[in-house]
């Protein structure tokens, strides 16, 4: 999956879907690039979830790919053989279908931390399978 670079549209002559009336510039952050490769996708589920402050998920994979957005808080994730990384408020993730997430969690012992989980599915799957 390839998102699009970041870009502004700003005249009509650029984008003539676009009132000259408001003249508002339109730009789009570069988020995520995750290669998906020759799965096939004929469902998507999106999810909102929170996690209290120090929660963490513990060991567990998904079936399919997940894209994610870190909505708020900070979340720290660990994929098996890798760095821990930490994801801040608008921060995006991918984890590979079937690939072992050896932790998500909140980075945070204080606040609550809130992220869109979006399971890209070849029909019915569950959506993650703790180890």
């Amino acid at each position: 999956m390839r998102l699009s670079e970041p870009d502004k549209v700003s005249t009509p002559e650029e984008a003539p879907h676009i009132s000259t009336a408001t003249k508002q510039t339109i730009n789009r952050r570069h988020l995520l690039a995750a290669t998906l490769g020759s799965r096939n996708v004929t469902d998507v589920d999106i999810r909102e979830i929170t996690l209290a402050p120090g929660q963490q998920s513990g060991r567990h994979l998904h079936p399919c790919a997940v894209v994610g957005y870190i909505a708020s808080g900070n979340a720290h994730m660990q994929i098996e053989g890798s760095p821990v990384q930490t994801l801040p408020t608008g921060s995006a993730f991918y984890e590979p279908a079937s690939v072992i997430i050896t932790n998500f969690g909140n980075a945070s012992e204080t606040e609550s931390m809130t992220f869109i989980a979006v399971y890209l599915l070849d029909g019915k799957q569950d959506l993650i399978q703790m180890m």
